[in-house]
């Protein structure tokens, strides 16, 4: 287990009525409201033997129960070798091109064999600051889209770069092909998700709650075989949030069988075209692009990554490269 550092706490006088999470962020070994609320959302805190929400406000003599993960300390997790293609490392972070299938942090029904797990292989040093089973992870990609991840090698980083994503300044582009033309050559999606009612593994957007989210897409190209490669600007990081965007405006991204690719297949006209998308065992969903703060130098760095060898076959194939 990795080790934790528990504090106890009990409210004053003259902190009642103000937000658990700016309590907290007052802490020395919590510091900031984007820490305080990882922690409360991940239930590292509890008061009065409860887990709460950010926005609960304190009363008098509250117990709060604070438990911090420790920078540094071990975890159960086993390092596996697994081939890395790092884009950049230094002592603060390493950006890497995470293939598919490849499935970014341990969690129930993949227990190993992660990219956490190969990033432990490479090196001992990973944030250990927000969880451990997930150390050095900031944001996430799904098991199979590939493309660009940055990954924090200290606390201080992953809670820097979390920040650029919570107050939306981190730069992030995806290419995706998806099934048929467009109205509109440019488009914002703006929705609240929340999980799907009756199937658990989705997520759907809802009138009622949700977090809201929202996704630029711009057409690059149209095929005449009834596909469109488009690119995606996100300016939240919602779950799923491009699947979910683009198949409820019926524009499913191939091989996405979860959100319906499989019921547009057969507006493919050309029998080969269809075995061909068939055959692709992932989602035609890359993340190209990736731009950020260093937290140390505080220059912003950006990077790109092409198509992978199967998407770019397969966009060439149905004329979209």
């Amino acid at each position: 287990m990795a080790k934790t550092k528990k504090i106890l706490h009990s409210i004053l006088q003259n902190q009642t009525n103000q937000r658990i999470d700016k309590i907290l962020s007052l802490f020395p070994d919590i510091g900031s409201r984007t820490k305080a609320q990882w922690l409360i959302e991940n239930n590292f805190i509890k008061i009065n033997n409860k887990a709460v929400k950010a926005s609960y406000l304190v009363q008098l003599d509250d117990a709060v129960e604070i438990e911090i993960p420790v920078e540094g300390s071990t975890s159960e997790l086993t390092p596996y070798n697994i081939p890395l293609e790092i884009l950049f490392e230094d002592d603060d972070l390493i950006v890497v091109n995470k293939p598919a299938p490849l499935v970014v942090h341990p969690a129930h029904g993949h227990t190993d064999k992660t990219l956490v797990n190969a990033l432990m292989y490479h090196t001992k040093n990973l944030s250990m600051g927000f969880a451990e089973n997930r150390p050095g992870i900031v944001h996430r990609l799904d098991k199979e889209t590939s493309g660009l991840l940055v990954v924090a090698k200290n606390n201080f980083s992953q809670e820097f770069l979390a920040h650029q994503f919570k107050e939306r300044t981190i730069q992030r582009k995806y290419w995706a092909i998806c099934y048929g033309s467009f109205k509109e050559k440019n488009l914002r999606i703006e929705t609240y998700l929340a999980r799907h009612p009756t199937h658990r593994k989705k997520f759907a957007s809802t009138d009622n709650g949700g977090k809201y989210s929202a996704t630029n897409v711009t057409v690059l190209k149209e095929s005449t075989k009834g596909v469109s490669l488009i690119e995606c600007r996100l300016e939240t990081g919602r779950t799923h949030q491009i699947r979910v965007h683009l198949s409820e405006k019926m524009h499913p991204i191939l091989g996405d069988k979860l959100y319906g690719s499989d019921s547009k297949l057969s507006s493919i006209k050309s029998l080969l075209d269809r075995k061909k998308i068939e055959s692709l065992n992932r989602i035609a969903l890359h993340a190209k692009e990736l731009g950020f703060i260093h937290p140390k130098t505080r220059e912003h760095i950006f990077f790109e990554s092409d198509f992978p060898e199967c998407l770019s076959l397969l966009a060439k194939d149905l004329n979209l490269l």
